[in-house]
């Protein structure tokens, strides 16, 4: 590796010379442009289609924190995926898809709404480190209240194709509201399995990836049945008992798999153990430390985890299923199948079940590990078998393009953020996209101003072209990175390239303030002995919160939150209080 980087930097001279004569590698990716004329909404107001003939059904399948190279198509040479494999040889596979958030509740809003989580309010998964363990006071910034539900005012994408004519059906994790009105069937799915508050399968008392769940939204199954199976199960009855209705279906599997606590069936599990053993990855170093990262943390670099291995081979097995249903049932050559995640893969803590590299870090970092997701379409007599794209898009994009492949209009008062793959997937040139930069370039903007529990800082970023700038909060770091020649961000160039460093800081202020994205406050009882001092106090961290009004004020902190959450889920749901 070390070799790598001195080459690279032998070539720095003729690369600078190359960017500054104005035809730098960001003129040769494609640009998304959004294409459609441009119609507001109102939420009572229902969108009218246009299509002409059989529309197709729709299947989304969201997997959580799953990492791009975890899929064998991905470069994976552990981990099995032969159905996502194939999957992938039947449509496109695109290189550079984008989670909106390196964390799951603000990354899923952005799918649901077509909108940066900035304008959700929901920055921060559901209900938050913050909230959920109190501010720490060796952290020097606070991070400012943000929403624990998805607004109902918002039209999000089950309720667009509802009210376009489609049927409506979601099955697993939600994960965007505390309460039932913000569970999914009050978000335009007419029959909701198993998505509720919960953002993972032990949450508020639920029994994990085997039967009993003790999930409000999903009946228990047979002892020892498997959460991934049931799911899929619940899926398939659907899609086979609407096959031969009037209306086409959107089915939305999002799979409580491969969240920790990690869970496998115990013989996958063993054939992980054997092959991680006949591949002597036992035997070789797993982990690295990075002076960034918080005491205890580490990186895992190798992929070699049997349970997570296990669990995300259930979960491909499950694609399988669903693929062979659509092909008995007559439906593949009407059907849409997506496949995706919610952010990056878990590397950098709780057992860091996975490895990103080459890309730096995951799940809780602006950095390419933690937002960079597999994305795979298979849109039949539309997307090319096997097709490859390289263009940025992100999960915004979902939106706008569920609605063209519906034969609908697209609602840009709605999708704000978001821009029609349709254009890639046909192969096509990219319209028009308002949201470009002068340059022409599409701009993907992130906004994380939270403590991570996986040990990223509050932080920002943007990619335009093959530039990637990140912002930390903390001391206003500015790192820069140029994709093309290091996507693993290991040099930073903002020293060697302030121009473009000042340029592109300048265009990620200007989104922040269009968007109204709240930007962490100064912690004023920062004080990284703060544990010396509670051990000479003989306190809890609770009493030594409560010395300070602000900190342990409710608009930050509420100490009898989790508490009072889990209690108030337990008293309504559990079979067997």
């Amino acid at each position: 590796m070390k070799g790598i980087y001195q080459s690279l930097l032998r070539l720095l001279p003729v690369l600078t010379l190359f960017f500054l004569s104005g035809s730098g590698f960001a003129q040769k990716r494609g640009v998304h442009r959004q294409q459609g004329s441009a119609l507001g909404q109102q939420r009572s107001a229902p969108a009218q289609h246009h299509a002409t003939g059989a529309r197709p059904n729709i299947i989304f399948i969201l997997v959580d924190d799953l990492g791009q190279r975890d899929l064998g198509v991905y470069g994976s040479s552990f981990y099995e995926t032969p159905n996502l494999d194939r999957l992938a040889s039947e449509g496109m596979r695109f290189t550079d898809a984008y989670a909106g958030s390196p964390i799951c509740s603000p990354s899923r809003s952005s799918i649901m709404t077509g909108q940066y989580p900035t304008r959700t309010g929901i920055t921060d998964w559901i209900v938050g480190r913050q909230n959920q363990e109190g501010p720490e006071p060796d952290n020097q910034l606070l991070a400012q209240p943000f929403e624990f539900d998805l607004d109902t005012a918002q039209v999000t994408i089950a309720e667009a194709l509802k009210q376009g004519g489609y049927s409506t059906f979601f099955a697993g994790k939600w994960h965007l509201g505390l309460s039932e009105p913000y569970w999914p069937e009050n978000q335009g799915f007419e029959v909701n399995k198993g998505g509720w508050a919960a953002g993972n399968p032990k949450d508020y008392g639920m029994g994990g990836y085997f039967s009993p769940y003790h999930n409000p939204k999903l009946p228990d199954g047979p002892a020892g049945e498997f959460l991934t199976d049931r799911l899929t199960t619940e899926a398939i009855q659907y899609i086979l008992q609407n096959k031969n209705a009037a209306k086409p279906f959107f089915v939305e599997l999002s799979f409580y798999a491969v969240h920790t606590p990690l869970e496998a069936k115990p013989e996958y599990i063993k054939k992980f153990k054997e092959k991680a053993h006949a591949m002597g990855l036992d035997s070789v170093q797993q982990f690295v430390r990075d002076p960034w990262m918080r005491p205890g943390g580490k990186e895992r670099i190798v992929q070699a985890n049997p349970v997570y291995a296990g669990l995300l081979y259930s979960v491909d097995e499950n694609v399988g299923r669903i693929m062979t249903a659509l092909k008995q049932s007559g439906l593949s050559d009407n059907t849409v199948v997506i496949f995706t995640s919610d952010n990056g893969g878990l590397s950098t803590s709780e057992g860091s079940p996975t490895s990103n590299a080459p890309l730096r870090y995951g799940k809780g970092w602006n950095y390419e590990g933690g937002v960079r997701i597999p994305l795979i379409v298979k849109w039949p007599k539309t997307a090319a078998a096997g097709a490859v794209c390289h263009s940025p898009v992100i999960n915004t994009d979902l939106y706008p393009t569920f609605l063209q492949m519906a034969g609908m209009p697209l609602m840009p008062a709605q999708h704000k953020d978001g821009v029609s793959m349709s254009p890639l997937l046909k192969g096509e040139s990219p319209g028009e996209n308002p949201g470009e930069n002068p340059k022409g370039q599409r701009v993907l903007y992130w906004h994380y101003p939270h403590y991570s529990n996986q040990g990223g800082s509050p932080s920002s970023a943007l990619r335009a072209g093959d530039w990637k700038l990140v912002q930390f909060y903390e001391n206003d770091h500015i790192e820069l990175y140029n994709l093309a020649w290091d996507p693993g961000e290991q040099r930073d160039l903002a020293n060697a390239f302030p121009e473009k460093t000042g340029e592109l800081l300048e265009l990620l202020n200007a989104w922040k303030k269009e968007t109204k994205a709240k930007i962490p406050l100064v912690n004023p009882y920062y004080n990284p002995n703060y544990r010396e001092v509670m051990k000479a106090r003989q306190q809890t961290f609770r009493q030594y919160l409560s010395d300070y009004d602000t900190l342990f004020d409710r608009s930050f902190f509420d100490p009898q939150l989790m508490d009072k959450l889990n209690k108030k889920f337990h008293d309504a749901y559990n079979p067997h209080k």
